[in-house]
């Protein structure tokens, strides 16, 4: 590696060794690459972590920027694509959608996914068709998937399903849990847990959710107070924050994370951070809904670990993301520099990794998983700088277009920017979008 970001500083000349996927050993001040050694010209990172994936929301890009609205006209759009998917149409659109994240440098995905059951909310012959779609789909892509399956039970506070929603609803919590009991985790791909949110499973079954998790280890990722509407019909219904009533119901902890945390009383905060749950932002979702700003800065002091996501894939790029929680920040403080661009790429990569159940991934360092990513520093956004301040420039510079290499387990899946397993991914996404809205 030309150069190498080893966590707090960049260093030249840094030769990596993998045996078995994982790394076997770092040497700094390698001048030359040894025989047979894969050179690298760039910076090396470890390989991000989009730690807040809607595969099938890849289909709604630019179809959603047409007119105006908020996020619940927004929302009815997204009901439409997800109406038309099968588990062979889906399969396709999540291949080319991760194959697009693995072009991005992303190794592993968290994929919150809730899409369970045929129209009209009918099983299919096999109950976990659509999640057994996305594991598959990300094993060809080349990167590693935590699938989040996702109780999603109501319509809101005491409301059942609505008619686009009984696709996601298992009815009661115990039967999301027997189906979800029945996915299969391999070497790429782990199976964590999800309440769409407190309005989505009632108050009394959200804790079959957190249990369920809790005797697995498993990941739990829920979406919160991302609406302020959200916290308004929770606090009529139960007399409390979206965050109190989780907290109420033992859903909070060290394996949790909470997706956006936009809308947050000064309570809310102090809970999460003392509990240690984490928080996903993914700030070009939240800013193409309109949802807000986040309390990010004052989460991470609180003791919630950050991690970023790019959840709608209005673009699907961890630089811009880990760029615009410090730039929103700024915007709204009129202050510089909250994060450094170390703590950005945390964020973007090992924090992300632990949100989604591996926490030894995110890192280049003995033992750690080969998963890494290189972007060039001689592209027309990145060529200029001191290499030392390369940490600097992949965050305030770069794009995910700068990717040269991504490799996962020692397996080179991006190639000098072309996807080694998918020779056509523009194709490939143009087909699977075009098939949704034919």
């Amino acid at each position: 590696m030309d150069h190498a970001w080893l966590g707090t500083y960049v260093e030249p000349d840094v030769l990596v060794e993998v045996a078995g996927g994982r790394i076997a050993g770092v040497r700094t001040g390698v001048e030359a690459p040894p025989p047979g050694a894969t050179a690298l010209r760039g910076l090396t990172l470890p390989g991000l972590a989009n730690a807040h994936s809607h595969a099938f929301h890849r289909a709604l890009r630019a179809t959603v920027q047409v007119g105006t609205g908020t996020f619940w006209t927004w929302r009815e759009l997204m009901y439409q694509v997800a109406s038309r998917l099968t588990p062979d149409s889906y399969f396709d659109l999540a291949r080319a959608t991760y194959a697009e994240m693995a072009l991005a440098g992303i190794t592993g995905v968290g994929e919150f996914h809730y899409l369970h059951h045929a129209p009209g909310g009918t099983p299919y012959a096999n109950p976990n068709a659509m999640g057994e779609a996305l594991i598959a789909a990300a094993a060809e892509a080349g990167i590693r998937i935590t699938l989040l399956d996702t109780a999603y039970l109501a319509a809101g506070f005491g409301e059942p399903p609505n008619r686009h929603q009984l696709r996601f609803s298992d009815t009661t919590a115990d039967a999301w849990a027997e189906r979800a009991s029945l996915l299969k985790g391999d070497d790429h791909t782990l199976i964590g847990a999800a309440i769409h949110s407190v309005r989505a499973v009632p108050a009394d079954q959200l804790a079959t959710v957190s249990a369920w998790a809790e005797e697995r280890s498993a990941p739990l990722h829920v979406h919160l107070s991302e609406q302020t509407a959200e916290n308004d019909a929770c606090q009529a219904a139960h007399g409390r924050t979206p965050t109190r009533l989780l907290a109420d119901h033992g859903v909070l902890g060290p394996r949790t994370t909470g997706i956006h945390n936009t809308h947050l009383a000064e309570e809310d905060i102090a809970l999460l951070g003392s509990s240690t749950t984490g928080t996903c932002m993914c700030p070009t979702t939240e800013r193409d809904l309109a949802d807000g700003i986040g309390p990010a800065v004052a989460l991470q002091k609180a003791g919630s670990p950050l991690s970023l996501g790019s959840d709608s894939h209005a673009v699907i790029d961890l630089f811009e993301e880990a760029r615009a929680m410090e730039l929103n920040e700024r915007l709204r403080t009129h202050i510089r520099g909250h994060w450094t661009a170390a703590a950005l790429l945390r964020a973007a990569s090992a924090d992300g990794h632990a949100a989604l159940g591996r926490p030894d991934a995110g890192v280049l360092e003995l033992g750690a998983p080969a998963d890494l990513t290189t972007i060039a520093l001689d592209s027309v956004r990145t060529a200029g700088p001191v290499p030392r301040l390369a940490a600097e420039t992949a965050v305030f510079a770069a794009s995910a277009a700068d990717v040269r290499h991504t490799v996962v387990a020692g397996r080179h899946i991006v190639r000098d920017g072309r996807h080694a397993l998918i020779e056509d991914v523009p194709g490939a996404l143009a087909a699977a979008v075009a098939a949704l809205h034919h």
